[in-house]
């Protein structure tokens, strides 16, 4: 396998020589170093680099500063932050990172341990292999084609089981849309849903989800297993006032148990009029159907929406769940987002877990429900049945 490209960007000497032993020992690696970020992005525009290891507080340039002219490079490398200061100030940092489109890939807090440089080859390595195996991150459709595959039942619900931390068992599940597309395989959301948005088709798409759920509820149950699940709902499609009627008059035709289906409201979209919002939210819960806040501790979402609005489910985003054991920080925010989940009497779902660390502190802090990589992915009705068997017989619950 061709060896990592990595840059260290450091003003000590020291530093340098005690980074670069480390990695010595850590496998073989093209390790390069700049004394600044002037430096280092002058070695970048020369050279791609898997990953660049960047101190903070520096002279010149600061790191802050250096991330920020990362946005400019054709290639982007992956990021680690690494600083005497405090964890707060690396997490702020990483935001920076983030919202720029930089994938950071670790946290460092000085003297660098090895065992920190081991976790950030690690997460590397899955970088590699993510990059390898993705499909392309953008695709161009016309409207046709996509009308096309909501007519032929291409897109198809898949199903990511959410587990109690109470019992281990699983409790409820996630719909998700993949496109079984016949030359490129199976497609995930992000290379098709921002062309079907912008062609107002994601009603049309709700539709064929929540049939889609409901047929997979009608299996699941003649093997014993009533699995509540939830959907995405864009909160623009509350701009319509008679949605939560058409939503309830469509399951009942379908047989479907209101009380059965949650929808999730995103933030991607909102409502011309915040009121639309409220209303629909309200009729929602009044036909019986379950609603959860999406997303929570990213974008608009706050505590007053939270309380203000009859949500039964409370989802707290994979951005505060990330490395929840490593921060004390984000440990605090997430035992008080859970204790006041519980006390608003709302189910505490955390998505996004990817470690056993992770899935600990959630437990610890008394979060309900947890769904992510850990768990398992994303897998079609079928295969989730059989994760169901896995799991133990109904008799069980």
């Amino acid at each position: 396998m061709k060896p990592f490209n990595i840059l260290i960007v450091e003003d000590h000497p020291f530093q340098h020589m005690y980074l670069q032993h480390l990695f010595s020992e850590l496998g073989n690696f093209h390790l390069e170093a700049a004394r600044d970020g002037q430096e280092a992005l002058e070695r970048l525009r020369l050279r791609d680099f898997d990953l660049v290891l960047t101190d903070l507080l520096m002279p010149g340039m600061d790191g802050v500063q250096f991330i920020q002219h990362l946005t400019g490079l054709r290639h982007k490398p992956g990021l680690a932050i690494m600083s005497a200061a405090s964890r707060r100030m690396l997490m702020a940092a990483s935001l920076v990172a983030k919202n720029l489109g930089v994938d950071v890939l670790g946290l460092i807090s000085k003297p660098v341990e090895p065992a920190a440089l081991r976790s950030l080859i690690d997460q590397l390595q899955l970088r590699r292999q993510a990059t390898t195996q993705s499909a392309p991150a953008a695709l161009e459709f016309d409207r046709q084609t996509l009308v096309d595959a909501l007519n032929n039942r291409a897109f198809q619900a898949w199903f990511q089981p959410k587990k109690s931390l109470h019992n281990g068992r699983i409790v409820a599940a996630e719909a998700l849309v993949r496109w079984m597309h016949p030359e490129q395989g199976v497609l995930l959301p992000g290379t098709f849903l921002p062309t079907l948005n912008a062609f107002g088709l994601e009603e049309r798409l709700l539709w064929a989800m929540l049939k889609q759920a409901m047929d997979a509820q009608v299996r699941w149950r003649e093997q014993g297993y009533d699995i509540p699940v939830s959907i995405n709902l864009p909160t623009h499609l509350l701009n319509s006032h008679d949605l939560a009627d058409r939503l309830l008059a469509f399951v009942l035709h379908h047989q479907g148990v209101p009380a059965k289906l949650c929808f999730e409201l995103m933030e991607c979209s909102i409502p011309e009029d915040l009121s639309n919002f409220y209303a629909g939210a309200c009729r929602l819960r009044m036909k019986g159907f379950g609603l959860s806040q999406d997303d929570f501790g990213k974008g608009y979402s706050s505590y007053m929406s939270l309380v203000s609005t009859p949500f039964t489910e409370l989802k707290i985003d994979r951005a505060l769940v990330q490395r929840c054991d490593e921060s004390e920080s984000l440990a605090s925010a997430l035992a008080s987002i859970v204790a006041l989940g519980r006390k608003l009497g709302l189910t505490v779902v955390a998505e996004g877990v990817e470690t056993p660390q992770e899935l600990e502190m959630l437990r610890k802090v008394d979060c309900n429900q947890v769904q992510g990589f850990l768990i398992s992915h994303a897998v079609s009705a079928e295969q989730f049945q059989h994760l169901l068997h896995s799991d133990g017989p109904p008799a069980a619950f």
